[in-house]
């Protein structure tokens, strides 16, 4: 990717706007990011778990990503960065909108843990030359403008050797059903307009935009809801959310 390239932003303003809109309820378990509080061990569990894999690291260690660098790209008001960082993962956490990135570090500050957060694309943060061993875009996919444009973005931010995971919803009906008419309208777990279905992507067409790149995706699962347990999961589903690990070889 060329320099020019990297410059260009991938942020739909109207994004942005939505949810700085939502960013002083993010740390509300029983506000409109709820969901995403009780998906979280999921997805937390998947990236530690891969990470240690990758790096050969003890997954049982108190502080197993130590000294590891970590970039959290959409990283709201930091509900997966400040548990990377408690693993030891020294953490940048990204953001466009403004009040998501104060509060994210309102809260770091509260918890006594030093988060690097930033108003920044990660766009910006490649031109500017920075590498990371771990790049996580979690969510962020199905709201950017230009998907291939910000998966080469997360590629050419990954270190030799690193890893990239990344987590969506897949443009299926199920997830139409599930993710948007269920948590939206029925169940009302989401504002409504959190997600537009024609911006879902597949697996396969995020596995070939990485693929593009010269990384190659190493592991696919996907997170399920068990209503009578009121659980998320990880699964081999990936009809509705999945997530995707690739590497940059040396």
């Amino acid at each position: 990717m060329t320099a020019a390239a990297q410059d260009e932003s991938t942020i739909d303003p109207a994004e942005v706007a939505r949810f700085d809109a939502l960013a002083r309820d993010w740390w509300d378990p029983k506000g409109p990011m709820a969901v995403l509080h009780r998906f979280n061990p999921a997805r937390l569990g998947f990236v530690r778990d891969l990470a240690c894999e990758r790096f050969s690291r003890d997954a049982k260690a108190v502080r197993p990503l130590d000294g590891l660098t970590l970039v959290d790209i959409g990283c709201g008001g930091g509900v997966l960065s400040e548990p990377m960082t408690r693993l030891g993962a020294r953490v940048t956490g990204l953001d466009p909108a403004t009040t998501n990135v104060e509060v994210a570090r309102a809260h770091a500050r509260t918890a006594g843990l030093s988060v690097d957060y930033r108003s920044e694309t990660i766009e910006s943060v490649v031109a500017g030359g920075e590498r990371f061993d771990i790049v996580l875009a979690m969510e962020v996919v199905e709201h950017v403008t230009d998907m291939r444009a910000f998966v080469d973005a997360c590629c050419a931010a990954m270190k030799p050797g690193g890893l990239l995971v990344m987590a969506t919803l897949n443009r299926t009906m199920k997830s139409y059903a599930l993710a948007i008419v269920g948590a939206e309208y029925v169940l009302g777990w989401l504002p409504r307009g959190t997600h537009d279905w024609q911006k879902f992507v597949t697996p396969e067409e995020l596995e070939e935009a990485i693929a593009a790149n010269g990384r190659a995706v190493t592991a696919r699962e996907g997170v399920s809801y068990n209503p009578l347990a009121d659980r998320w999961s990880r699964s081999a589903d990936l009809d509705v959310n999945y997530m995707l690990a690739a590497v940059r070889t040396p």
